[in-house]
């Protein structure tokens, strides 16, 4: 009798050992999705030089790592030196510090000079995961 008590102890300890084995085995924490989708921005060189009222093309691609569909992107720039205007195509010139959404991941922004002197600006892209890259762009005087 006790040996059959033994053998229903030992199966059932055998059972839990099991069940427990295979829940631990196959718990995960969570999926593993990724929120986060880094890019780099490339610009094709720009004159070192301005006149005023003269127009430079600034060539932009954002190369994002990763093929998310919803991934969005904006643009925002700040001058700090010297007078100018910039755009994206044929849009209105942008306000500095305003955010702007593109559509494109490959686009061309134009920068008139109102200035008689050199002049520094910055174009910051973000996207919708909170990833920001920062452009200098600094244009001497050809005047």
């Amino acid at each position: 009798m006790m040996k059959a008590i033994f053998n229903r102890l030992k199966t059932a300890l055998l059972a839990v050992l099991t069940v427990s084995f295979i829940l631990f085995s196959c718990q995960r924490d969570e999926l593993e999705i990724q929120h986060n989708f880094p890019f780099e921005v490339k610009t094709m060189p720009v004159p070192a030089a301005i006149a005023h009222g003269k127009t430079v093309e600034i060539r932009i691609t954002i190369e994002r790592e990763g093929n998310y569909a919803n991934a969005q992107y904006f643009l925002r720039y700040f001058q700090f030196e010297g007078r100018g205007t910039l755009r994206y195509y044929e849009d209105a010139p942008y306000l500095p510090n305003d955010l702007y959404q593109l559509h494109q991941e490959r686009f061309r922004l134009y920068y008139t000079s109102d200035s008689f002197v050199s002049q520094s600006f910055d174009v910051w892209i973000s996207d919708n995961f909170g990833n920001e890259k920062k452009l200098t762009f600094e244009f001497g005087t050809s005047d």
